[in-house]
């Protein structure tokens, strides 16, 4: 059984520091959901409210329609599974997926056939005599996903869990966590500030910055076609030029940057003399002249070989550096370093987007 959860008008404030300021959205029930932000944008304390380990200064939290303000976290329908994963080192495997169910009154027997559901739907059958010494790291979060739902809860609260595994692993874990919220079918909500963790797993994406909510979308949508240059320059790699538009034409504009007047999408419809800032994905650039107004020029300063493809890195403005991705299927000469190269883009895949803050480099 699954619950969805709704924010209303959310804010926490601690003293004079607002943490959340005025979120809200309706999380479905049975949805793999994520708050993905920087460190300090307040995704946690959402989590944390939401688990009614903090109260809202404002607002409301419904989970499955009902009011929780005033219910604590252990009268919820939720489990939390925490960054450190908390699980209790002396005691076995078995002991640790069903200690919630000892709490609440259940007999060794049973708790034992429990145990041995979790163990196979977590793909660890037999190893519930094992102490949580002996686990890898993969294995102990997936008993800490076990005990959490050993409880039955409607909403599992899963925060940056995957953090301490190493590349590779966290890769693996992704497909694993996203397969066993489908299996289980309850609503996930994740925190993470790793794009790749969001992007694999998640039906919708909550993208935050200094508490407050920017977007809200499928991760798709969240990649193609951001809402702020927050989101633009937070998700993925991408090409900025700021300037400011000269033309306005159906859906583009022309905005004249350092490099020249650079065409693209005009999704919010700005006009002539606004300030924006023009934003091209690595992998949409080319190495090739285009048309006037979507090609221009620079020094390569370095180009980075990674198999597959190559990041050709170009002298921008400041202290940014313009990247095109070059895939090796394309078959397209690298230039060598100091050479001058034509760089070009389809306008199509360009976004203007009102000025606004920067995710920090």
């Amino acid at each position: 059984m699954s619950a969805g959860v709704e924010l209303d008008q959310i804010t926490v404030r601690f003293g004079e520091f607002t943490a959340v300021d005025n979120a809200t959205l309706d999380i479905k029930g049975g949805e793999f959901f994520s708050f993905l932000g920087p460190s300090g944008c307040g995704k946690t304390t959402i989590l944390r409210t939401v688990s009614g380990f903090l109260e809202p200064s404002d607002g409301t939290v419904r989970i499955g329609g009902q009011d929780m303000r005033g219910i604590g976290p252990n009268k919820r329908p939720t489990a939390l599974i925490f960054q450190n994963l908390a699980l209790f080192p002396l005691m076995s495997v078995s002991e640790n997926i069903t200690y919630g169910l000892r709490v609440r009154g259940m007999g060794k027997a049973e708790r034992r056939k429990k145990a041995d559901e979790l163990l196979e739907l977590i793909a660890l059958p037999g190893q519930g005599d094992k102490l949580v010494s002996e686990l890898s790291g993969g294995q102990k979060q997936r008993v800490a996903i076990a005990r959490a739902l050993a409880v039955q809860p409607q909403v599992l609260l899963l925060d940056e869990p995957l953090s301490a595994l190493d590349l590779k692993l966290r890769q693996h874990m992704r497909n694993e966590l996203r397969a066993i919220q489908q299996l289980v079918g309850i609503t996930f909500i994740y925190i993470t500030h790793d794009q790749g963790e969001a992007l694999t797993m998640s039906d919708r994406i909550a993208v935050m910055s200094d508490g407050v909510i920017q977007q809200v979308a499928d991760g798709k949508s969240v990649y193609d076609d951001p809402k702020t240059a927050f989101v633009a320059s937070f998700v993925g790699e991408n090409n900025a030029f700021a300037g400011t538009v000269t033309r306005a034409d159906g859906d583009y504009a022309v905005v004249e940057t350092a490099f020249g007047p650079l065409r693209g999408r005009n999704s919010h419809g700005l006009r002539p003399g606004g300030r924006a800032i023009l934003f091209i994905r690595p992998e949409s650039a080319r190495l090739a002249a285009g048309a006037p107004d979507a090609t221009f020029s620079s020094k390569v300063k370095n180009v980075a070989f990674e198999g597959n493809m190559s990041h050709v890195f170009l002298e921008g403005i400041g202290k940014k550096d313009v990247t095109v991705t070059v895939s090796r299927q394309d078959g397209a000469a690298i230039p060598g370093q100091d050479e001058v190269a034509a760089i070009s883009y389809d306008p199509n895949l360009g976004l203007v987007l009102p000025e606004g803050k920067m995710a920090r480099e």
